[in-house]
């Protein structure tokens, strides 16, 4: 886990003049796209924003988990089924994708969009074997 952080250390991050997206140009960038994310060059995950502000996230080669966000001091907030403590982060767009900055690593721990699609995110049962 360090080695990670250390290399989300060495991502560029957005310019610090430049303003996080508010919980309207979020929902409205995100909704109906499934979206990957990489830390460090290396594919971290995959999430699906569906109507209503509800999500499915999966880690790479994981099982799909529920939820949902909402926005609280200009930061958007993810619960999931399985832990109910909220999870905050800024978003911002840079040269038309996204950057997710957690909001509880000070370092500045980073996500960038690398793909996305309209098509939902493929979830794999935890008893189905795949």
């Amino acid at each position: 886990m360090r080695k990670i952080l250390a290399l989300a250390l060495l991502l560029p991050l957005p310019a610090f003049g430049q303003d996080a997206l508010t919980a309207g140009d979020f929902e409205a960038y995100a909704t109906g796209k499934t979206l990957s994310y990489a830390l460090a060059g290396e594919i971290y995950g995959a999430e699906q924003y569906l109507p209503n502000r509800r999500v499915r996230w999966a880690f790479k080669d994981d099982t799909c988990r529920d939820g949902y966000w909402y926005e609280a001091e200009g930061l958007i907030c993810f619960v999931y089924e399985h832990d109910a403590t909220p999870q905050c982060w800024s978003f911002y767009l840079e040269d038309g994708s996204l950057l997710a900055r957690y909001a509880g690593d000070a370092e500045g721990s980073e996500l960038s969009e690398v793909a996305q699609t309209p098509v939902p995110l493929i979830c794999a049962g935890p008893d189905l074997g795949v």
